[in-house]
């Protein structure tokens, strides 16, 4: 959520930057200012009115007989006022609400305009794409030929966009899980194993409510449901949720490893073979709570940590600017790695980091001891490995022709002898 006390002192700035967005969120933003304003003035005659009826009251305990009738009038016509004005304020108030919750964080500059991913900006490229003597088959042939991915027995137990690894592709993901625990131990990360099932709060506060609602799956309760989490970032950013953190502390890093759930909604259609977009998937996520001024060197960190990951299994990629369209509304800036996928020909996001600034903190009321004050600090996500989308890249480009495929030697210390060359069933 912004900071409309801010915002107002000098609305142009943020306003410029959410016209790079859309004119929706202009229109959005400028809806919040007028409502904001409307609030600031009838509050101003609430209180007022409310001192003017607490005096007259009292002037009528003290008054003479002959001029409490004309008080007690004046005491009436004030609270017909007061009574009028106070509905309006919560009317104003729930409105102003309203409007404010949906207004996504001003894209920092260089975040390129665009309306698809078509539009996002190239940085770098690293490694070349194999070359193969034959025609390179895609992860559903090679999960078949080595009996580590079943899509037709998901699809039949849990429908479609579901799947089953097995055998080896277990062994795979749990040494990528093992490796990422050594990976990010010397760069001060904490390894959490989050819930991923969280309350309405913890939605909301990392901006995935109320935009994003028809892609979560929602679980009745009781007393209020529960989501399930399309990312741990969501549980991670509400572990300090409420919090006044130490500045000596920060950075605060975490990795989370967890089911991750999304019902894709919108999506028909796309990606439908195989196991790149699914409902069901597991995540390593890094996520960090930084002071305000640290955030854009932090996101640097998250992209080196990701890029020194992706190498070190030696997938093709490159590093993409994404363009507001495609940028989320919780985050300023956002930074995928795509990695080539030799089975569709192409390079595909696989991993990604975003800073959020304070918009996140801000929802879940997170903060820095400061001298002037406790302040709202700034939170940073990024993935380190979608473990489906991974296992898709080390499949197809370590490929061979005879459907044997040769994995990084990175991952041979945590898995089976056996199993540093898949061979065919």
């Amino acid at each position: 959520m912004l900071d409309l006390r801010d915002i107002r002192e000098d609305p142009e700035p943020v306003r410029a930057a959410l016209g790079r967005r859309s004119r929706e969120a202009v229109e959005g933003l400028d809806e919040a200012l007028e409502l904001d304003e409307r609030r600031r003035v009838v509050l101003a005659r609430v209180e007022e009115l409310r001192a003017e009826k607490n005096r007259m009251s009292k002037a009528v305990g003290r008054a003479h007989e002959s001029e409490r009738a004309d008080l007690k009038e004046k005491v009436r016509v004030v609270s017909d006022e007061l009574e009028g004005l106070e509905r309006e304020l919560a009317d104003v108030q729930d409105r102003l609400y309203a409007a404010a919750v949906l207004l996504p964080n001003p894209p920092h500059e260089s975040v390129p305009v665009g309306e698809s991913d078509d539009d996002n900006e190239e940085l770098r490229r690293w490694g070349e794409p194999p070359s193969f003597d034959f025609a390179p088959r895609d992860h559903v042939e090679l999960g078949q030929l080595l009996g580590m991915i079943d899509i037709d027995r998901g699809v039949r137990t849990s429908g479609s966009r579901f799947y089953y690894l097995t055998g080896r592709s277990v062994w795979l993901q749990f040494a990528l899980l093992r490796y990422a625990l050594d990976f990010t131990r010397p760069h001060g990360f904490t390894p959490v194993i989050p819930p991923v099932l969280v309350r309405e709060e913890a939605m909301f506060g990392t901006g995935f409510l109320p935009t994003e609602e028809s892609n979560l799956y929602v679980v009745p309760d009781e007393d209020s449901p529960l989501y399930l989490v399309g990312t741990s970032e969501v549980s991670l950013a509400s572990f300090h949720a409420h919090e006044v953190l130490d500045p000596v502390d920060l950075p605060r890093r975490y990795m989370g490893y967890s089911s991750c759930f999304r019902r894709e909604a919108g999506t028909y259609g796309k990606d439908t073979r195989g196991i790149f977009r699914v409902h069901q998937f597991d995540k390593l996520e890094m996520f960090a709570f930084t002071r305000p001024g640290e955030s854009w060197a932090e996101h640097d960190r998250f992209l080196g940590f990701e890029e020194q990951w992706v190498q070190s299994l030696g997938v093709p990629y490159r590093v993409v600017n994404v363009c507001t369209s495609e940028l989320g509304g919780p985050a300023a800036k956002k930074y995928d790695i795509e990695g080539w996928m030799p089975g569709q020909g192409k390079y595909r996001e696989i991993t990604s980091t975003s800073n959020t600034t304070d918009f996140q903190a801000r929802r879940l009321d997170i903060r820095v001891k400061a001298d002037d004050g406790n302040r709202i600090l700034h939170t940073l996500n990024g993935t380190l490995c979608a473990m489906s989308r991974t296992v898709i890249a080390l499949l197809e480009n370590g490929q061979r022709e005879d459907g044997s495929v040769e994995l990084p030697e990175v991952l041979h210390e945590y898995l089976p002898k056996q199993d540093w060359v898949l061979q065919p069933l």
